[in-house]
């Protein structure tokens, strides 16, 4: 499967097949992304397949 890295705009390819293994595979803190399933907003306790578009997106905070 491939998701999508906004961080360093890249596809990556995983073998893991639920979010969170793919957080672990990845090795990313889920506090610090917004995970989207085909341009939804998701959790990483969602379901997932292989044909969906799996996105992880930067939280950027300010103050």
């Amino acid at each position: 499967m491939k998701v999508y890295l906004e961080k360093t705009n890249e596809y990556k390819e995983v073998r893991s097949k639920t979010l969170k293994e793919i957080l672990k595979e990845l090795n990313i803190n889920p506090t610090t992304v917004i995970i989207t399933k085909n341009n939804e907003l998701i959790t990483e306790d969602s379901n997932i397949k292989e044909t969906d578009e799996i996105k992880f997106l930067s939280v950027i905070s300010g103050g």
